[in-house]
């Protein structure tokens, strides 16, 4: 649709993408646009698909005992196996993070008679993430890392190590797209197409999608655990805005 704006001292914005998960910057304020001059304002979608080279794997240890110390004291001890079991499986210590690490009392039912809950307890959990770039190691990682004593995996999770490209070609598609509806839509305004005086964009960076698995029968130690990454999805979205020039 046509809006009466302005080409005054404006400069085509430049169009840049950001790291993992941000969006565009928002852009510097600009003069007001010349009512006197016409203008096209269109917009473009790209998006881009690409198979992921990382995985994310998030495990824990999670003990119970009549105490807390002696339940951080055996929590501590299972994790030291869990981490050097990674750690012989060619898992690099700075790729081990601690993410979370809790202590709270675990309460049970009130005994007959009673109504206060009673303490079963405490519970500490040391949860641990875990970055791995051989995506066919991650079913038998997290196979070693159960056999050495975690017992609980919340996610295993893929993204694009090097995202660069992949938002790149997005972007390109959206300007395409974006220039093709200017030009479809000045033929059947019956206008001429002048410069684009204005240009944003925003990219979205791939979700980080869980990944399906199951846990390998116990009984087969031979079969690692399948897991099935699914394809990353980057879109990005431009905005152009032309200067429709007088005809002659």
């Amino acid at each position: 649709m046509l809006h009466a704006k302005s080409v005054r001292s404006l400069l085509l914005t430049a169009m840049l993408f950001t790291a993992l998960g941000a969006s565009a910057q928002p852009a510097a304020p600009r003069p007001p646009l010349d009512p006197a001059v016409r203008t096209l304002r269109v917009e473009g979608t790209g998006e881009v698909k690409a198979q992921p080279d990382e995985a994310f794997i998030d495990l824990a240890v999670e003990t119970l005992a009549p105490n807390a110390k002696t339940a951080g004291e055996q929590n501590a001890k299972k994790m030291e196996k869990v981490i050097a079991a990674l750690t012989s499986a060619g898992i690099a210590r700075k790729d081990i993070q601690t993410r979370n690490y809790s202590v709270y009392p675990d309460y049970g039912p009130p005994a007959p008679n009673e109504t206060e809950p009673k303490l079963k307890g405490y519970r500490v959990s040391n949860l641990v993430g875990v970055h791995l770039t051989e995506l066919s190691r991650v079913g038998s990682l997290l196979d070693q890392a159960l056999a050495a004593g975690a017992n609980r995996v919340d996610q295993v999770r893929f993204g694009l190590a090097k995202q660069d490209a992949v938002q790149g070609e997005a972007l390109r598609q959206a300007v395409a797209r974006a220039r093709k509806s200017a030009e479809v839509l000045a033929a059947a305004l019956n206008v001429k197409l002048g410069a684009v005086v204005d240009a944003s964009t925003v990219t979205e960076s791939p979700q980080m999608y869980p990944a399906r698995f199951a846990m390998a029968e116990a009984a087969d130690a031979r079969v690692a655990t399948p897991i099935q990454p699914e394809e990353q999805t980057v879109q990005a979205k431009v905005t152009l805005i032309y200067v429709i020039e007088p005809l002659r």
